[in-house]
Formats: C-alpha cells, sequence, structure tokens
C-alpha cells in the first residue's frame, strides 16, 4: 500500500495519501514500526490485516518521482502491480469523499503516472481521496 505525496511537503492535501498511511500504521499497530528502506528510498512499515502481510509506503520523493519507490518496492518485496494499492489525492472529488479505482489513466495526476511508468502497467487498484479545489 504505497501513500503517494511530496515527502517534504507532509501535512498538506496534496500529500493527503501518506497521512491515510500514517493512519493505517496505527490503526494495525504499527506506527512505531516505520524505518527508512534505503533500496527503494521510503519509508516502509510491515504490517498484517487479516491474515495478509502488507509492506505499507511512503515515498521520500517528491510526487512525479514517486513510481521510482514504488517499482523498486515491488521488485524487492517481489510484487506485481496487481499487488499494489495506490493512495493518492483528486482534485475533482469533494473533501474527504473517496472512491476506489482498478487500473485505467492518471486521469492528470502526476504521482500515479509515475507509478504506472515505473512499473510498465496501469493495473494498481487507487484509493482516491477527495481533497476539493483550492
Amino acid at each position: 500500500v504505497a501513500g503517494l505525496g511530496n515527502y517534504g511537503l507532509r501535512g498538506t492535501r496534496h500529500s493527503v495519501g501518506m497521512a491515510v498511511l500514517d493512519r493505517l500504521a496505527r490503526q494495525l499497530a504499527v506506527a512505531e514500526g516505520w524505518r527508512v528502506d534505503r533500496r527503494c528510498c521510503a519509508d516502509v512499515a510491515l504490517a498484517t490485516a487479516h491474515g495478509l502481510e502488507l509492506v505499507l509506503l511512503k515515498p521520500r520523493r517528491f510526487m512525479n518521482l514517486n513510481g521510482l519507490s514504488v517499482a523498486s518496492a515491488a521488485e524487492v518485496y517481489n510484487l506485481g502491480p496487481e499487488d499494489i494499492y495506490l493512495v493518492h489525492d483528486d482534485l475533482d472529488k469533494a473533501l474527504g469523499k473517496v472512491a476506489i479505482k482498478l487500473g485505467g489513466s492518471a486521469r492528470g495526476h502526476n504521482g500515479v503516472q509515475s507509478c504506472i511508468s515505473a512499473l510498465h502497467s496501469n493495473e494498481m487498484t487507487r484509493l482516491r481521496v477527495g481533497i476539493g479545489r483550492p
């Protein structure tokens, strides 16, 4: 599960994917388990939920390069694009509204486009979190 955002701009609506991962880590009782994984240039926490092993990932790059971290993590943890969930902001959704989407285009989102390019696939599931337009 990758929370997309700008690592240096945490706390902004554009980095809501990382905030969602922080919340998920707290709910799964692994919030103290974040560690820097230099192999994929990201903060990583490992968790288990409903019998599934999860890799929580917060790229340590700017949004338009998040895909490099996601693709590296996919290689390190032996994951295919179909195993990856991207959590990212959506300007076209009202603040706080969420939607799940499987595959398709990036719809102008640079972080998603970076992931599609780096993984050579658009088969990731996306959790789109509405941030509204300024």
